[in-house]
């Protein structure tokens, strides 16, 4: 009996419940089971189901394809398995369960698919425990099989094979070609996807989502898709990536939107209106009073930071100043070991520890019911990244979710007002899906070739069927088959073998070898004896890192390592502090880096790749707030702008710090050197000092956009100055900066770049990077061009590094490599916002988007964050605060009392 049939059986229409007909659609023991929990079902009581539980289950129960989305702690585990579990008890009851699995639960954390698997212990054992009661045998199995399971417990599934079963994608994947597993999945009829959007915007999710249309043609049913998460958008895309394709349209969905129902309490707090003054040692203690306070008025209270040496600064404080211990207080990062950070976890779970600090380990997972405040320290970022991390407070029902914001820095006290103003009024920045990756289509279809020969069509017509592959073209299909079937001369003598053989079904003998396939049919299959050991053991994608050695060049002294990630940030002429001092990079060869000893300030922070990027959304609707705060300020000055600042979410010093710094940038430089959603602003200093010319380009678009836009510039202005081109990036600009003789048209650079030619211009300023070989290397161990495991033989992410430099050189010399073309099309579209940077040169070259450039004797306080960017290193505080002091009397030396002085200089010279 189908799902829809089950519920008419009931007298529930499907399309149209309540909570009464929710309650009734549930088996009596099941019933029984959520009354005894949550309480009888009184109409003028209210409903005993949480909006998402009301909405989703229904549609569940009614083989619906959902995406719920919903606050974290408001009941999306129960809208998304209870209907799972009735349907599955009612079937073991008539003796209509299999041995094999029917509800797949894939999660992008292990500690996530732990957690479920203990909150679905539950419901599960007490409704069992019900009918034993009763004299009735039930048994729903469920287990957790991810990389950590051992190999006891995986042959055990095979005898008793879970009924749901909690995984990750990549340990899907893997079933997928296991001979014997594989076949436990043909009955599959739920999926459920949790923390979708942390998976659709990047390739794990890429890779997910042809193991799903794997999975459906393995079925004996379409599976009922159900993906959850608490902040997401656009809801349609994500849905899209839910459900997938059938014949080039995307298959049927419901939306559950309960994002907003649950009361949030956010605010907004800075140590004082007077960031630059106030002696650093004070705002510190009033961070950490003020954090020691917020603790104590608490049960539990998770404190997130940006990084993790952050997070493990931030405990370490408490602990000194105010008699934290081990007994109360942790810290949990990716860094630290699983049984650390297990144990944090449980103490979490138990409401032991008072206060956990945390760097975005703790954003998605576990049920955390006792605690009742989350603290960020700095912004995160993001709205969607915001809510959430708050919403990890609060999770028993009806509770509101309190959050407080700490801003520490000028540039962010900006970011976050508008980021708790946009969700206080609903705004979720989006979430951009990969599409076409090369890397992840190349194990897919490995991975279907090694389970048997098939069709072309239907191999293609399986990843196409994927949301990330729907508009995969004939062009892109013959470079993935010309890779695969290494169809290109020289490559097997690199080492690199072809993976699988593609033919037609006629051979020249006349002999029909594959009499299930018509004559002149299209075929696949795998190359070499090892196929499948070679694809089990290094198909992902995940990314392995490594640290690079960092040697000086003259005297060849080993003075440190820094992580791969970090190499991502510099360029040669950046200079970076270890050990204390510093040094200017040069070249990097493998696993070594090469650098100069100098004593020119840091122009890359030490923390620089740990930070999240400002999305794109977000830095759209800061240059929109400031916009607006211009229209009052011109209109009422600093008092009209304080008046509207009072409605934000924030506290008094915010308001003050705010209406200061823009009153000081306004007298000092005027309306058009602030950059809006109309206007981007520029400044050029010439600084005789460091006989550096530098363009502070406030382009508040986010970090990706900055990187890309950077670039281009830097790779202009380099070739029409003939100059190397130093750049220091951050979230709201960044910072150009050349030889003072050196001079540019910076404006006929930005307006006569035409914006069709901006991927070419981009890809030609990637060739011979950094950057470039390291997302080769990762692509090509991804595309299993490169092999981390063969024959017992596990090769280190730096022994990766050393093939793939040796391998780049030869795919550069081919037409339309994939695997080549796949780097250049993750770093310019997923890195670098590519399109992002074409759209706003669209709207400089319409004059939708005014281009202002200003000359300036000193940045002015919309610019102080970039010029102490590339001015000092902020580990170096003490530096750091003296060049902002200098910067900001400049300023007031500039605008006296009287308003402005002409601090800003027309550009010519």
């Amino acid at each position: 009996m189908g799902a829809r049939e089950r519920l008419a059986a009931r007298g529930v229409d499907a399309d149209s419940v309540g909570d009464a007909d929710v309650l009734k659609s549930f088996s009596p023991v099941v019933q029984e089971w959520w009354i005894d929990r949550f309480g009888e079902y009184v109409p003028e009581n209210g409903g005993v189901f949480t909006p998402p539980q009301r909405e989703a289950i229904p549609l569940v129960r009614g083989g619906e394809n959902a995406l719920i989305c919903a606050p974290t702690g408001s009941g999306k585990t129960l809208a998304s398995f209870s209907a799972v579990i009735d349907d599955l008890i009612e079937r073991d009851r008539e003796d209509d369960l299999e041995n094999s699995v029917y509800c797949l639960y894939v999660s992008p954390l292990k500690s996530l698919a732990n957690d479920i698997g203990r909150n679905l212990d539950v419901p599960l054992s007490e409704i069992t425990d019900r009918l034993a009661e009763r004299g009735e045998d039930c048994e729903v199995r469920h287990a957790i099989r991810h990389g950590d399971t051992p190999e006891g417990e995986r042959r055990k599934m095979l005898e008793e094979t879970p009924h749901i079963l909690n995984t990750t994608p990549e340990t899907l994947a893997i079933l997928l070609n296991s001979p014997k597993f594989k076949e436990k999945l043909s009955t599959v009829e739920y999926v459920v996807v949790d923390e979708i959007h942390s998976l659709a915007a990047n390739k794990r999710g890429t890779h997910l989502s042809v193991s799903l249309e794997r999975v459906e043609e393995l079925a004996e049913n379409s599976p009922t898709r159900i993906g959850c998460s608490a902040t997401v958008e656009p809801l349609d895309t994500i849905a899209e990536f839910l459900v997938g394709c059938e014949d080039g349209s995307p298959r049927e969905y419901e939306i559950v939107d309960t994002r907003f129902v649950r009361e949030f309490d956010l605010e907004l707090a800075c140590p004082t209106d007077d960031l630059i003054h106030t002696p650093r040692e004070l705002v510190q203690d009033r961070f950490y009073e003020r954090l020691h306070e917020l603790i104590a008025d608490h049960e539990n209270t998770l404190v997130f930071t940006n990084t993790r040496s952050g997070a493990e600064r931030v405990l370490q404080n408490l602990r000194e100043r105010f008699g934290y211990d081990e007994t109360d207080s942790g810290c949990h990062h990716g860094s630290l070991s699983t049984e650390a950070r297990q144990s944090v976890e449980e103490g979490l779970k138990a409401g032991e520890l008072d206060v956990v600090t945390t760097s975005t380990s703790l954003e998605l997972g576990i049920d955390m019911p006792h605690v009742d405040l989350v603290v960020q320290v700095g912004s995160p970022k993001s709205v969607a990244s915001l809510l959430q991390r708050v919403g990890r407070a609060g999770h028993r029902l009806g509770q509101t979710v309190t959050g407080r914001v700490i801003a520490l820095d000028r540039d962010e006290l900006i970011e976050c007002a508008v980021m708790l103003e946009k969700a206080r009024s609903g705004f979720v920045d989006r979430v951009f899906v990969p599409e076409g990756a090369m890397d992840v289509a190349a194990q897919h279809v490995y991975g279907m070739a090694i389970n048997g020969v098939r069709p072309e069509r239907e191999l293609r017509a399986t990843l196409e069927r994927a949301y990330p592959y729907r508009e995969f073209s004939d062009r892109e299909w013959e470079s993935l088959m010309a890779y695969l079937t290494a169809d290109y001369e020289g490559m097997e003598e690199k080492n690199v073998y072809a993976k699988v053989w593609r033919d037609t079904n006629d051979p020249p003998d006349g002999e029909h070898h594959y009499e299930a396939y018509p004559v002149g049919e299209h075929l696949i299959g795998k190359r070499g004896r090892l196929a499948r050991v070679i694809y089990m053991t290094n198909i992902g994608t995940i990314p392995d890192s490594f640290t690079c050695s960092v040697y000086t060049r003259g005297e060849n002294e080993r003075v440190g390592d820094l992580d791969e990630n970090y190499l991502d940030t510099l360029d040669p002429g950046d200079v970076f502090v270890i050990g204390g001092r510093q040094f200017e990079f040069r070249y990097r060869r493998g696993s070594k880096v090469y650098v100069d000893h100098t004593s020119a300030r840091p122009t890359v922070p030490t923390w620089f790749s740990e930070r999240l990027p400002l999305s794109y959304d977000l830095g759209r609707e800061i240059l929109a707030f400031k916009r607006d705060l211009l229209a009052r300020y011109e209109s009422g000055g600093p008092a009209r702008v304080r008046n509207w600042l009072r409605g934000f979410p924030i506290d008094d010093d915010s308001v003050r710090a705010l209406a200061r710094m823009f009153d000081e940038q306004l007298r000092y430089a005027g309306p058009e050197s602030v950059s809006t959603d109309a206007r981007l602003a520029i400044e050029e200093e010439r600084d005789r000092t460091e006989y550096k010319r530098r363009y502070y380009v406030r382009s508040n678009y986010g970090r990706r956009f900055n990187e890309g836009f950077s670039r281009l510039l830097a790779y202009r202005c380099a070739q029409e100055a003939d100059a190397n081109v130093t750049v220091a990036v951050a979230d709201n600009g960044f910072t150009l900066a050349m030889p003072l003789n050196r001079k540019v048209d910076l404006r006929g650079l930005i307006e006569g770049t035409d914006p069709d030619e901006v991927r070419d211009v981009l890809r030609a300023a990637l060739e011979g990077t950094d950057l470039l070989q390291r997302y080769f290397r990762i692509n090509a161990t991804r595309s299993l061009m490169i092999l981390k495991r063969y024959k017992g033989y596990e090769k280190s992410a730096s022994e990766q590094q050393v093939s793939s430099e040796m391998l780049l050189g030869f795919a550069g010399e081919l037409e339309d490599f994939a695997v080549l073309e796949e780097t250049y099309r993750e770093i310019l579209e997923d890195k670098l916002a590519v399109g992002a940077v074409a759209d706003v040169l669209r709207g400089i070259r319409s004059g939708e988007i005014e281009l202002a450039i200003d000359r300036v004797d000193s940045p002015s306080p919309l610019s102080f964050g970039l010029a102490t960017l590339s001015a000092s290193d902020v580990v170096l505080a003490e530096d750091e605060s003296a060049v902002l002091k200098e910067f900001h009397e400049r300023v007031l030396e500039e605008i006296g009392e009287d308003g402005r002085a002409g601090g800003a200089l027309p550009v010519e010279d």
